[in-house]
Parts: structure tokens; sequence; C-alpha cells
């Protein structure tokens, strides 16, 4: 079985290194490896081979053997997502990251009854659905933001994409024509207020659409948004 880590410093090649205590945790109680076991570890660098030098119960230290795969371009495609309660947010948090998303801006409009994320569990979901899906780069996550604010800061050069209930509008090739970022925007589970939608729609940058005749939840409407967008920016 192919195992990769996330290792976010740099990598030398025919250096050794001891790993974190997670790390070690991880490899010594979790998946009980040997010394001479092989493990990948991955940054937005590339992907290097490792091989086990050093094993006990609370140091296991790896050689760096060679790099197996080159950093590439990183996703124009950034979510921008009204905070929901923690098994729905979990589940956006590892969906977007499978589905290769640049950034996570989590967001706190009118109608948001979460206000917290915990941070600290968030990277971790995002690390290991980096790892599971074969990526290198896990999204970046910022820190919770005002909806007003979040609006303030959308520049010429980024497109926001709103999924709106109330459009009928679909998206299209040339809706992302010369934008050097995509940023979806989802609403909280009772939608923006109509205040909100006017300062939304009212922002240069935004091009509403549709997603779905249904109404659907949050995590439902992250992984809809998020492939659709990766369809038309991909094959188009």
């Amino acid at each position: 079985m192919n195992i990769r880590l996330y290792y976010p410093n740099s990598i030398v090649e025919n250096t050794t290194e001891l790993l974190s205590k997670e790390h070690t945790h991880y490899v010594v109680n979790v998946m009980r490896l040997k010394r001479g076991s092989n493990i990948n570890f991955f940054n937005k660098e590339g992907e290097w081979k490792s091989e086990i030098i050093f094993l006990e119960k609370d140091r296991v230290e790896v050689k760096f053997l060679e790099k197996i795969r080159q950093g590439g371009p990183l996703s124009k495609v950034e979510l921008a997502i009204c905070l929901v309660k923690k098994i729905p947010m979990d589940n956006i948090l590892q969906k977007a990251t499978e589905l290769g998303i640049n950034k996570i801006i989590p967001i706190i409009s009118e109608r948001t009854e979460i206000k917290e994320l915990n941070y600290e569990r968030a990277k971790k979901i995002i690390i290991e659905a980096t790892e599971q899906s074969n990526q290198l780069n896990p999204p970046e996550i910022s820190e919770i933001i005002k909806l007003k604010d979040f609006l303030k800061n959308i520049d010429g050069t980024s497109k926001l994409l709103f999924a709106d209930v109330n459009s009928r509008e679909s998206l299209k090739a040339e809706d992302f024509k010369e934008s050097k970022s995509l940023c979806i925007l989802i609403g909280p589970e009772g939608d923006f207020s109509t205040q909100e939608r006017e300062k939304i729609l009212g922002n240069l940058s935004v091009k509403p659409f549709s997603l779905s005749r249904n109404v659907l939840r949050s995590d439902t409407a992250v992984i809809s948004a998020i492939s659709l967008v990766n369809f038309i920016n991909d094959f188009h």
C-alpha cells in the first residue's frame, strides 16, 4: 500500500529526517510499519519516496530517496462558504479539498448560526483529504470573515460565481475569461437576506448562476458547484 504523508518543510534527496510526533505515532501504532518500509512525503514542491532507516516506539527516522513527482500549478478555483454545523462543515472541507479547491474562505452572514470554526480540526481534515486524493497542495483556509468585508475584498482580477437559488442562468466558459481566480460563493442554510443578495448582485465581479431546481443543502451545493466549475474550466 502506498502511504502518503504531507510534509510542509523543504525536502532534499539523500538527507535524513526525524518524523514529527504525530507522524511517528501514525507510522508505529496505526500502520505498524517496520524499518526498511517506504513512505511517500509530499508538499507543493512535489513528492518524494523515502525509506524508514530507524524505528522505535517514539522515534522514527527516514531517508528521502528520490523525487517521484514534480509540483504543478495551483487551481484557480476558491470556495467562499457560509459556516454551517460541525458534520456538514467537516464534509464541505473534505469534499472541497478532494475536488481540488485552492482556498477555502469561511463566511459569516446574517443567517449564519455558527460563528466559529475549529481551525486545528479543519486543517487536519484538509491534510488527510489531500493525502487520500493524491494531491500535493492542501488548500489554504482563511480567517473567518463577514460577508460585507468579503465582498469589499473581491477585486477585478477575480470572478465571483454566486450559486443563487433565484437564478435561472447557467455558467459558460466565457464567464471565466481573463479571471485570475474563480471564487464560488455558497450561502447559509436559510439563504442570504434580501439586503445581502442586493449587495452580492451589485458587485462588479459577480456572476450569478443556477445549480439546481431543487433546494440543496450547503454540503451538496458545494460538491455540485465545484464539480460544475471544474468541468467548465478544465474542458473549455
